[in-house]
């Protein structure tokens, strides 16, 4: 759960003094918060709170309203721009055949060229846990298949019943 904080603006401040700001970013010294509110009702501006947790709180006069939409302007920008980094999983057999195993590499090529990391499991079933070194074997394949477009990021390790690791694409 996000805490949005709230902006204190005009007569929502109670500060005896406030450390005032004008408009074009010059200082105004420290100012009773009744005189500020003055000086930006006579400015046709608003009094915002921008440094509540200073001493004496820091207030500046500005639009509040083109202020908020600036700042929701930025937070979209910067939203457009983040890349969420998703695991895509793999699994295989350890029977797995030649032609198998090179089409769940090409499958895993696709997804480490979209960024994507990849968890790659390779499951024991039954009396399979006795030769775990077969396992090993087919890991190393499928790692030297796909060793131009992926890297090696957790060595191949037991998870339970499970021969696990992790690729994360190659930085180009």
């Amino acid at each position: 759960m996000t805490v949005i904080k709230k902006t204190e603006i005009n007569e929502e401040i109670r500060d005896a003094a406030v450390r005032l700001i004008g408009a074009n970013g010059e200082q105004l010294g420290i100012v009773s918060a009744r005189e500020a509110q003055n000086l930006a009702n006579e400015a046709k501006l608003d009094l915002v709170k921008i440094a509540p947790q200073a001493d004496p709180p820091v207030c500046k006069l500005m639009d509040y309203g083109k202020f908020r939409y600036e700042q929701a302007k930025l937070e979209k920008e910067a939203r457009k721009k983040q890349k969420v980094i998703q695991v895509k999983e793999i699994r295989l057999g350890m029977n797995i055949e030649d032609n198998d195993l090179n089409t769940k590499a090409r499958h895993a090529i696709k997804f480490l060229e979209a960024e994507d990391r990849l968890k790659v499991s390779l499951r024991f079933r039954g009396r399979q846990m006795m030769h775990r070194e077969q396992g090993m074997e087919v890991m190393k394949r499928f790692t030297e298949i796909i060793k131009d477009h992926g890297t090696l990021d957790r060595q191949p390790n037991y998870e339970g019943r499970a021969l696990v690791a992790f690729y994360s694409p190659v930085k180009k």
